[in-house]
């Protein structure tokens, strides 16, 4: 099983602070299984929001104000209720296999289309502003009151004091239509601003929304392009599947899997491969570590220390809980499998359980295979799983794992490691040429990952394995793959040779450990003939890579008889790089 995630999304959900790296044989499987586990967690998050809403609305009617003895009645029916959900989760559990039988997991190809709508509504038009009414002179506010002039008898019998007065009317006459002139264009060039500004702003307001618009269109535009080609996409993988295309099987088999309903802290990562010469399936399965099951077994509410307390199932039944939902999983694996075969390719599955462990002897992270086994297709759906005994069905169908597999007892998978790789070419030796005056870092690059598949072919050897180097990349990806056949520390490791006069970065083995996933492989190794800065041996803790500087590559050549040198400053001078 080479290669079996050549694509990784990284995936992450801001409300449960969680993120995952979802892997897949191509792009597009890739992408589905993202899109799904998205929506997994967006279900579980609408449960959490919905559980601490009903929550908090509980606690809100509560009337603190109530005697004690309310309130603590009112605890005590809480403790019940989360010591039903307890029960129901140890329940589900205990019965993952039961749960399974009898369904339909065909696989239903409308789910896996987007029927979505564009969620996001169209930008509505803005209200334009009103304009409001041009002033007009003749409004009562511009109007003036005519001033008359009074004439008394004085006035009439002296001509000019008649005069005068009249002359003072009009004089006052005058400055009123001109004070009521000037309030007229000021009212008038004040609305005309307005109108401008009104103008201006409505203008604004219209090119926002023409552009909010023009983005709603093409976010619209973009969504239904790609909701039309993950369906496109869909529709030609039932086509594929139905004309029995061993990729289209694998997908398949894939989504079966993935929607497998299984609780909500329940790893389901696997990678799937199918030699379709023999019908065999192999699927590598991500069991759940201990700590993600169930272990309270009730809630009680303490009225003495005002307090919910948690009691838990004991160790030994914590440890047998564990055991029966390996097996369960297992089976029910292959039960689904098997079940939703629908053209009928597959003729027996190999099961291999994988889980994050501890070594209990030096307190290392692990990753071993703790259970595999292989079963004809005919064989297995002539079971009554619904009355087998977990562990004795799995031994009759020549299951191998430990006594106990909470013990984490690393076991060999059933199916070996695919090693025919269109990459591998043919080899030469090296070692016997070299003596005292070869400069490791000044040799020919070819020479030299020969060398290096050489060496460890030598390394290996004595176990059974074997090296194969890869077409010539010169730095380009992998240089040799070995194959180790030991059951506890073997498996396929990738080799990289990188003949470097100066320090190699952590980018280079940042490189090296994308490499081990899209291979699939167990470990990695690097090997140089200079040295590793302290960024890139701080990157590889907790992670299967080894490195190997210059020193260490001429004590290994040392350990099997064969002497050279390491002179970075005469490499550089021969190299040109000085």
């Amino acid at each position: 099983m080479s290669n079996l995630h050549s694509w990784e999304i990284r995936v992450s959900h801001e409300g449960l602070h969680t993120y995952r790296v979802v892997r897949g044989a191509t792009k597009e499987e890739a992408e589905l299984r993202a899109r799904l586990q998205i929506e997994a967690w967006n279900a579980r998050w609408a449960r959490l929001v919905a559980a601490e809403a009903a929550r908090q609305l509980r606690i809100n009617k509560r009337n603190w104000s109530d005697h004690q003895a309310d309130i603590d009645r009112r605890a005590r029916d809480e403790a019940l209720q989360l010591t039903k959900e307890a029960e129901a989760e140890l329940a589900l559990a205990r019965n993952l296999l039961s749960s399974a039988l009898g369904k339909n997991h065909e696989l239903d190809w409308k789910s896996l289309k987007d029927t979505n709508s564009f969620a996001e509504p169209e930008p509505s038009p803005p209200q334009p502003k009103s304009l409001q009414a041009e002033p007009k002179r003749t409004e009562d506010r511009f109007k003036t009151q005519p001033v008359i002039a009074n004439f008394g008898l004085l006035d009439w019998i002296i001509p000019g004091l008649r005069k005068k007065r009249q002359s003072e009317a009009d004089s006052i006459n005058r400055y009123q239509r001109d004070e009521a002139d000037r309030r007229f264009q000021q009212a008038h060039t004040e609305w005309e601003k307005q109108c401008r500004a009104i103008r201006e702003a409505n203008e604004a307001a219209l090119a926002i929304h023409e552009k909010a618009k023009a983005a709603w269109v093409l976010a619209k535009k973009v969504f239904h392009e790609k909701q039309n080609h993950l369906n496109l996409e869909v529709e030609d993988l039932q086509k594929q599947y139905g004309n029995r295309s061993e990729e289209a099987l694998k997908r398949y088999c894939a989504e079966v899997l993935a929607r497998s309903e299984y609780p909500e802290a329940f790893t389901k990562d696997c990678a799937i491969a199918f030699d379709s010469e023999d019908g065999v399936l192999v699927v590598d399965f991500e069991l759940p570590p201990q700590h993600n099951l169930p272990n309270v077994k009730s809630v009680k509410y303490s009225t003495a220390r005002k307090e919910f307390q948690n009691t838990f199932i004991s160790e030994a039944e914590s440890k047998r809980l564990y055991d029966e939902v390996l097996y369960q999983i297992c089976l029910r694996t292959l039960y689904e499998l098997f079940q939703a075969d629908q053209v009928d390719m597959i003729k027996s599955i190999v099961f291999n359980g994988w889980v994050d462990a501890v070594d209990k002897a030096t307190g290392a992270n692990t990753h071993p295979c703790v259970m595999t086994v292989q079963v004809a297709k005919s064989e297995f759906l002539a079971l009554n799983l619904s009355q087998i005994d977990l562990k004795v069905c799995f031994r009759s169908l020549k299951g191998i794992s430990g006594s106990k597999l909470i013990d984490f007892t690393p076991v060999r998978p059933v199916l070996s490691l695919n090693r025919d790789d269109p990459r591998f070419v043919g080899s030469y030796n090296v070692a016997e040429a070299l003596n005292d005056q070869t400069n490791l870092a000044a040799m020919d690059w070819l020479d030299f990952e020969n060398l290096i598949r050489e060496l460890f072919e030598k390394e290996f050897s004595k176990d059974g394995g074997e090296v194969k180097i890869t077409q010539a990349s010169r730095d380009g990806g992998v240089d040799a793959i070995a194959f180790d056949p030991d059951p506890i520390r073997g498996g396929k490791i990738v080799i990289q040779a990188k003949r470097y006069t100066n320090t190699v970065g952590v980018a280079a083995v940042r490189d090296l450990f994308g490499t081990v996933h899209n291979e699939g492989a167990t470990k990695g190794i690097l090997v140089t003939t200079s040295d590793y800065g302290p960024d890139a041996y701080e990157f590889i803790k907790g992670k299967p890579l080894t490195l190997l500087s210059g020193s260490e590559l001429l004590y290994l050549l040392g350990k099997h008889g064969y002497r050279a040198k390491i002179d970075i400053k005469e490499a550089k001078k021969l190299l040109g790089e000085s």
